[in-house]
């Protein structure tokens, strides 16, 4: 029985681990350097993995790190082409998911937050809660779904708060260009 098991479990194994290092090829021209392209790839895994929490110190030990400076700089300094990485993702998604049954969702969705530096942070739908607001793009076909891309939006009382934007490192753009 534990012979079956295992053969079992290596097939599936070899299968997932097959498709994930051909997403990471697909995606490794999008990162400038091997150790971002590393990473990355460390990040994926523990995102996939069962581990329970996924914030950075949680994701780092997954990944056999014994600081979590290496997640962190992934974040913080790390240069990556995000709009190739969206697009290599959106043709992945097209190529997995794709059919002639698909749709595509609009989700709006509001964020719980605490505080005044939040990105986005303000009294939302006439009430005391205060929410980020975000849309969201997703795929959804054959019983599946999954996001496809992102954008930040931003009110008047956000984009015309210039200082705020600035403490809250929001783009100059982004507080022009995108406003409800």
């Amino acid at each position: 029985m534990e012979a079956e098991t295992t053969s079992s479990w290596l097939s599936l194994e070899a299968l997932w681990t097959s498709l994930f290092d051909a997403l990471c090829e697909r995606i490794d021209p999008c990162f400038a350097r091997s150790e971002t392209r590393e990473g990355v790839k460390a990040y994926l895994r523990g995102l996939l993995s069962p581990v329970e929490r996924k914030n950075g110190w949680q994701l780092a030990e997954e990944a056999g790190y014994a600081m979590p400076y290496a997640m962190q700089y992934l974040f913080n300094r790390a240069w990556w082409d995000s709009e190739m990485l969206r697009d290599q993702f959106q043709a992945y998604v097209r190529e997995m998911l794709a059919g002639p049954d698909g749709i595509v969702v609009i989700d709006e969705t509001g964020f719980l937050k605490k505080g005044k530096k939040s990105v986005g942070v303000q009294r939302q739908w006439q009430d005391a809660l205060k929410t980020a607001k975000s849309f969201f793009l997703t795929d959804a076909c054959q019983g599946e779904h999954t996001l496809v891309d992102r954008e930040l939006y931003l009110s008047k009382g956000w984009t015309q708060d210039r200082e705020r934007c600035q403490a809250a490192h929001v783009p100059e753009k982004t507080g022009l260009c995108h406003q409800i």
